[in-house]
């Protein structure tokens, strides 16, 4: 009698492309490179959308300190910058000033780049004239959500590898480039629009992207009737 053919266990399945296996058996986009505190950010707080205006401007500020550098050194940095930064408040962070700047270029917590620290300044108040404008930088971020029509049928890890830049990304960049924003470059655009919700770039597959897309469609959009 013949041994029975063995069957290979969930485990030992082919991962596809854009996706990692963790040590609890889940599949989860792969840049997370399981590291712990990365993770958790995957798992909890990207693609998950916000109408927040400080929570929506603290990211358009990390994701411009990110600019040469990994999300993960912004992260294991980021209570540091909501401290010297005010929690990322626009109204504070925009009454900051020259002295400011030269405390926090001296800040070894952060990132102590001169430029992206007066950027930071300017960016909240840019944000401030927004929101007098259009009532919140949420609704003006969010007019810029690309339509299903310029999402591809299915997010693989080899369509988010050819497109680090999108026609949406491009637009929101020229936009608040135009309104005065610096470091707001179509790549950094589109970094931010995929950790704050604007897409659902969570690979076909990955154990939290049902979650995120049911959150995404019970998000009510700011500035819509």
């Amino acid at each position: 009698m013949s041994a029975p053919v063995s069957q290979p266990s969930v485990l030992q399945a082919p991962v596809p492309a854009g996706l990692i296996r963790g040590e609890d058996g889940h599949l989860r986009c792969a840049w997370h490179g399981g590291d712990a505190a990365y993770r958790a950010y995957h798992d909890r707080e990207w693609a998950r959308p916000s109408a927040d205006d400080d929570r929506l401007y603290e990211k358009l500020c990390l994701e411009g300190f990110q600019a040469g550098l990994s999300w993960l050194t912004i992260l294991r940095k980021r209570e540091a910058f909501r401290e010297v930064f005010q929690g990322f408040s626009i109204d504070r962070v925009a009454a900051m000033d020259a002295a400011d700047v030269e405390r926090l270029v001296l800040d070894a917590r952060i990132i102590r780049h001169r430029g992206k620290i007066v950027s930071a300044i300017n960016n909240a108040r840019r944000a401030r004239d927004i929101r007098a404008e259009h009532g919140s930088l949420a609704a003006f971020l969010w007019a810029h959500e690309p339509g299903r029509d310029e999402r591809p049928p299915a997010l693989t890890g080899t369509w988010l590898a050819a497109n680090p830049v999108t026609p949406a990304s491009t637009r929101l960049s020229k936009a608040l480039k135009k309104a005065g924003f610096s470091f707001v470059g179509p790549t950094t655009i589109y970094a931010f629009m995929q950790a704050m919700g604007f897409v659902n770039d969570h690979v076909e597959g990955c154990c939290v992207r049902d979650a995120c897309e049911e959150a995404r469609t019970a998000f009510l959009r700011p500035g819509r009737a």
